[in-house]
């Protein structure tokens, strides 16, 4: 875009060519008049030509209107580069004035544009913002609710099954109390009709003796020595067969040995004694340690204690007397 001075220096520059353009055509103008004063030649009756000295004046009035002229000229022709200039100044300032004001126009637009662009994402933050914290409150509210809800179910359901549990228990207690009553009842019954068959005196061939001794030996001589006094004899193993035995079918009088695997003569008494079914049974030990045992087995209910090896009418006459209610030692 050209600047002042560039437009002064078109201006003058076109001004110099103007003049130089009128000192030109002056020149050729001049010389064409004086070429025709020159060769006129005289015509038949015209007036004789003018003498130099006569022309002179007339010269220097050309010369001096032909200056004048040339100094009007290149005056107006700086009047006229001088205006020329102003309005090629004036129009620059007009357009930078009018590019400064569209610049300012363009940047309050943008401003303006900006503003109201960062007032619309302020305002869409905004209303991003309340819409997350609405949606975090509803999630929130929602979660409270829903653990509200499983709190409240799980005590329901920790009620019902408390409810259930102590339903259970109480059926279980009476169940048990029901089973423990007519337990009772058939130990009673039982422990009446053990009394009554021992109040009964029975004979040999009625009364059921049970020998629980791990040694084959000693089941098979001691079953010998029952059987030829004509008594029902039952052999058991062990104290744990005899035990089971017992439990099925209550023996008469029972014959045990101390020192037997799995259950021993001590921790089989103690079991027939335990039960009212078996309570009343007379028993009868046989150890080899018998002094030394005497208050153990006395203390544990065992009625006779044999030390080995025995008379064999003592044996008998031990089970005679037990059947018949008197108890010996």
């Amino acid at each position: 875009m050209p600047t002042n001075e560039s437009l002064l220096l078109i201006a003058a520059g076109v001004f110099v060519a103007f003049l130089l353009l009128r000192f030109v055509i002056n020149r050729r103008s001049r010389a064409d008049r004086e070429g025709r004063g020159g060769g006129q030649l005289a015509a038949p009756g015209a007036e004789p030509p003018v003498t130099e000295a006569a022309a002179q004046p007339e010269v220097e009035h050309v010369a001096a209107e032909d200056v004048a002229r040339r100094e009007a000229e290149r005056l107006a022709a700086e009047e006229a580069a001088r205006r020329e200039a102003e309005r090629l100044a004036a129009e620059e300032a007009a357009r930078r004035e009018a590019e400064r004001l569209a610049a300012e126009e363009a940047a309050r637009r943008k401003a303006e544009r900006l503003a109201a662009e960062e007032a619309a994402r302020r305002e869409t933050e905004r209303l991003a913002a309340e819409e997350a914290a609405r949606r975090a409150s509803e999630r929130q509210a929602a979660a409270e609710a829903a653990r509200l809800d499983a709190e409240r179910k799980a005590v329901e359901e920790a009620l019902r099954l408390e409810e259930e549990e102590r339903l259970v228990v109480e059926a279980a207690i009476l169940r048990e109390t029901e089973r423990q009553a007519a337990e009772e009842a058939q130990r009673q019954a039982l422990a009446a009709a053990s009394r009554a068959a021992a109040e009964k005196v029975k004979t040999p061939e009625e009364t059921v003796v049970m020998v629980a001794d791990d040694s084959k030996v000693v089941r098979i001589k001691t079953g010998r020595l029952l059987s030829a006094h004509q008594y029902q004899v039952r052999m058991a193993e062990d104290g744990l067969d005899a035990a089971r035995q017992i439990g099925s079918s209550l023996p008469d009088v029972l014959i045990t040995d101390v020192d037997m695997p799995g259950m021993g003569g001590f921790e089989l008494t103690h079991q027939v004694r335990g039960d009212p079914r078996s309570a009343h049974v007379p028993i009868i030990m046989v150890t080899s340690d018998s002094e030394q045992l005497r208050d153990q087995a006395v203390a544990a209910g065992v009625n006779v204690i044999l030390g080995k090896p025995y008379p064999e009418e003592q044996l008998i006459a031990h089970i005679q007397r037990l059947m018949s209610g008197r108890a010996g030692g």
